[in-house]
């Protein structure tokens, strides 16, 4: 549905935000094929036309064949090239590093990397450190696990602040994390005003006012990110009601929801409606 892409990309750039990052687990990329993909940056550059930056998830589970995304990607017109770590098998963060090291290397562009571990901790400062030290152009780190403080401002002393730290998760540690010296926060698209604007009042000294509407969005996150592809159907419901997407059609396999959830979720989005 490329012309609801392009209303998604259009949205963004109105939202005021610095960049948009597709095709991501949010945009369920893993369902897409290599031919879509490509089809969707090429799309959203096209689109954006200079008025935002275009981060291209280049995920793969091999660094040859991610490495090999990230080129076609950045030949593309991507400002930044996106990968996460692989973490279906559990590897150690040597590995981990070489694999990092394989897909930075083979693009010039700025590279921002994802980890989500589901199984233990992320990686740190010292994996930070040394992939700074291998591949310059390695710039920004995605994180996304509870409490992460103490290592942001690890990962900031340890490069010399070369490397931005983002939070991820849909948003939910912004308001913790922002006095540890994140750089950002990618929450899904549907909320991206909203936190545009909590934001803003965290920045301007408002700390009721961001508290309060970071209360309007946390049910909505808590909820859909009990599993990723409820969060797909959370996620497009809000987008369509909002009028950014033609209909909230989640790729199979998709999460069966039966007639109690459909209803909570309905609730949560009106809820949220009445903040934007």
């Amino acid at each position: 549905d490329f012309e609801s892409l392009r209303r998604l990309v259009d949205f963004a750039v109105d939202c005021g935000i610095e960049a948009l990052c597709l095709p991501a687990y949010g945009s369920e990329f893993y369902k897409l094929s290599e031919n879509e993909r490509i089809a969707v940056v090429k799309t959203a550059v096209e689109q954006v036309r200079g008025r935002a930056k275009v981060v291209a998830q280049s995920n793969h589970p091999s660094s040859r064949i991610a490495a090999d995304i990230a080129r076609k990607n950045q030949d593309l017109g991507a400002d930044v090239i996106s990968f996460a770590l692989p973490r279906q098998f559990a590897l150690a963060e040597i590995d981990q590093l070489r694999f990092a090291e394989t897909v930075t290397r083979a693009v010039n562009r700025p590279v921002l990397i994802q980890d989500f571990n589901p199984g233990g901790a992320t990686v740190g400062a010292e994996f930070a450190r040394r992939l700074t030290d291998s591949a310059p152009n390695f710039a920004y780190l995605k994180l996304e696990e509870p409490m992460m403080g103490a290592k942001v401002r690890a990962i900031t002393e340890a490069t010399r602040g070369h490397i931005g730290v983002l939070e991820g998760w849909g948003g939910m540690y912004l308001l913790e994390l922002m006095p540890s010296g994140i750089c950002g926060v990618m929450p899904g698209l549907a909320l991206c005003d909203l936190f545009q604007e909590l934001t803003r009042r965290a920045l301007a000294g408002d700390d009721p006012g961001a508290l309060e509407l970071f209360r309007v969005v946390l049910p909505q996150i808590v909820y859909s990110l009990q599993n990723m592809e409820l969060f797909h159907h959370c996620e497009k419901r809000l987008l369509a009601r909002r009028g950014l997407i033609s209909a909230p059609v989640v790729r199979e396999p998709a999460l069966t929801l039966d007639a109690t959830a459909s209803e909570y979720i309905d609730q949560l989005i009106g809820d949220v409606l009445i903040a934007v």
